[in-house]
C-alpha cells in the first residue's frame, strides 16, 4: 500500500515538472508571449556576443558587462553542442536538460531510507514561479554541478571538494558549499581542481581574470536590499539617477557608497558568524551540509549589492537538497524562498517598471520579497545554530522505584 502511494506521488511530480516546464519552453521560445520586457535578449543579444569573442579564444576584455570567473565560458559557448539550432533556441534547451539533472540528482536519493521527495517537490514547484528568467540565465546550469556537489558530499568528498571549485569558477557563489564541509579531501580536491582549472585558462585564453577590475565603479542595484534606502528616499527628496550601468538597472549618485561600503560590511559579517559557527559546531549530521550551504548563500545573497531574479534559482536548488533529507529543518525558510521566488517574477519581469521608478507597488514588491529573503536567512541562520551548536539538555532519569518498607518481625 505504501508502494503505491509513493508510486502516485512520484507520478504526480513527474506530471507536474512536465508541465510546467513546456509552459518556460513555450514563453522561451515566444510561442507565447511572457508579460513585461523581453528576459530572452540577455541569451539572444548579450551571450551571443560575448559567444562571438570567446569562440576566438579570447575572453571580453573590451566589455565591463563580463563579470564572471573564466569558467563561465563554458556555458556561454555550449551551444556550439547543438548547431541545428539557432544559439538561443540551443541555449534554451541546454538550460531545459540542466533542470532534468536537477530533478534526476534530487529524485536518485529521495527513494532512500531517511531522504524524502520533498526536495523534488520544492525544486518542481518553485523553479517555474521565475518564469522563463529559469532558462534565459545560465544559473540553472550552476545550481545543477551545486546540486551535485553538495549530493555527492556526504559519501564522495573529493568528488564534492571538484565540483565545488568548478562551480565556484562558473559563477563564484559555490564556494560557500564548502561552508558545513569538515573533511580535507573535500577541501584539498576543491584547491586542486581550482588551481588546475584556473591556470588552464589563463594559459589557453587572454584575459580569464579581467573580471575582477570590472565591478569597481558598480552602483547599488535596484532590487537589492540596500536599495530600499533610495527607493523610499526618492519620496523625500534624494535625488539620484536610475541607470543601466555594468549589464544591470542601478542607483547612482548621493550615499550610494556608503550605501554599498554598509552592503560589503554586512557581508563581512556574515563570514563572520559562519566561521564562528564552523568552530562552534559540536554535532553534525548527514543534512548539515547541505544545511549550512543554504544558509550561507542566503546570508551572502541577502547582504549582496546585487540581487538579481536568477539568484533565486540558487537559493530553490539548494532549499530542494536540504528537503530531500527528512531530518532536515530548513522547511520554513525552503517556503519563504519558494514564497519570494512568487513575489519575484511579479517585480520582474512583470512589474519592473514600477521597481524602476519607485512608485508605491515597486516599493511594495521589493519590501515582501527582500523581507521574505532576510526572514528565510535568519530562520535558517538559527535553526542551523540550534541543531549544531547549542548543547541538548540532557534526558531526565528515570525515577527510582520506590524501595519497600521492611515489616517488622514481632516476637
Amino acid at each position: 500500500m505504501e508502494t503505491k502511494g509513493a508510486g502516485r506521488s512520484l507520478a504526480w511530480l513527474l506530471a507536474t515538472w512536465v508541465i510546467t516546464r513546456a509552459v518556460l519552453l513555450m514563453f522561451v521560445f515566444q510561442v507565447f508571449l511572457f508579460p513585461g520586457p523581453d528576459v530572452t535578449t540577455d541569451v539572444s543579444v548579450i551571450y551571443r556576443g560575448w559567444y562571438e569573442v570567446l569562440r576566438q579564444g579570447t575572453f571580453p576584455l573590451d566589455d565591463v558587462t563580463w563579470q564572471y570567473p573564466p569558467a563561465a565560458a563554458l556555458p556561454v559557448l555550449s551551444p556550439m553542442a547543438l548547431p541545428f539550432l539557432s544559439y538561443a533556441h540551443a541555449f534554451f534547451m541546454l538550460a531545459f536538460l540542466a533542470d532534468a539533472v536537477v530533478l534526476g540528482l534530487l529524485l536518485y536519493p529521495g527513494r532512500r531510507s531517511g531522504r524524502s521527495l520533498r526536495g523534488a517537490w520544492v525544486w518542481v514547484a518553485g523553479a517555474p514561479l521565475l518564469g522563463p528568467t529559469v532558462y534565459a540565465r545560465y544559473d540553472v546550469m550552476v545550481t545543477a554541478v551545486a546540486v551535485a556537489a553538495l549530493l555527492a558530499g556526504t559519501r564522495h568528498p573529493r568528488v564534492m571538494g571538484a565540483l565545488t571549485a568548478f562551480g565556484a569558477l562558473l559563477k563564484v557563489w559555490p564556494v560557500l558549499l564548502l561552508a558545513g564541509a569538515v573533511r580535507r579531501r573535500a577541501w584539498g580536491a576543491a584547491a586542486v581542481t581550482a588551481a588546475g582549472l584556473a591556470a588552464l585558462f589563463s594559459v589557453s585564453m587572454p584575459g580569464a581574470f579581467a573580471f575582477l577590475t570590472f565591478q569597481r565603479n558598480r552602483g547599488t542595484e535596484v532590487e537589492s536590499l540596500g536599495a530600499l534606502v533610495f527607493h523610499v528616499g526618492r519620496h523625500f527628496g534624494w535625488h539620484g539617477q536610475v541607470l543601466l550601468n555594468y549589464g544591470s538597472i542601478e542607483f547612482l549618485g548621493p550615499h550610494v557608497d556608503q550605501v554599498s561600503a554598509a552592503a560589503l560590511a554586512l557581508t563581512g559579517a556574515a563570514f563572520g558568524w559562519l566561521l564562528l559557527w564552523r568552530l562552534r559546531a559540536i554535532r553534525r549530521a548527514p543534512h548539515t551540509l547541505a544545511e549550512a550551504a543554504f544558509t550561507a548563500v542566503l546570508l551572502f545573497t541577502v547582504t549582496s549589492r546585487v540581487l538579481s531574479p536568477q539568484y533565486l534559482v540558487w537559493l530553490i536548488g539548494l532549499a530542494a537538497v536540504c528537503l530531500s533529507y527528512r531530518a532536515s529543518r530548513m522547511g520554513a525558510p525552503a517556503l519563504m524562498v519558494v514564497a519570494a521566488s512568487f513575489v519575484t517574477v511579479l517585480e520582474f519581469p512583470l512589474g519592473f517598471l514600477h521597481v524602476v521608478m519607485s512608485d508605491r507597488y515597486g516599493v511594495l514588491l521589493l519590501v515582501v520579497r527582500n523581507g521574505l529573503l532576510v526572514a528565510a536567512a535568519v530562520t535558517a541562520a538559527r535553526r542551523l545554530w540550534r541543531s549544531t551548536v547549542t548543547p541538548v539538555p540532557p534526558a531526565p532519569l528515570p525515577p527510582e522505584p520506590a524501595r519497600r518498607r521492611k515489616t517488622p518481625v514481632s516476637s
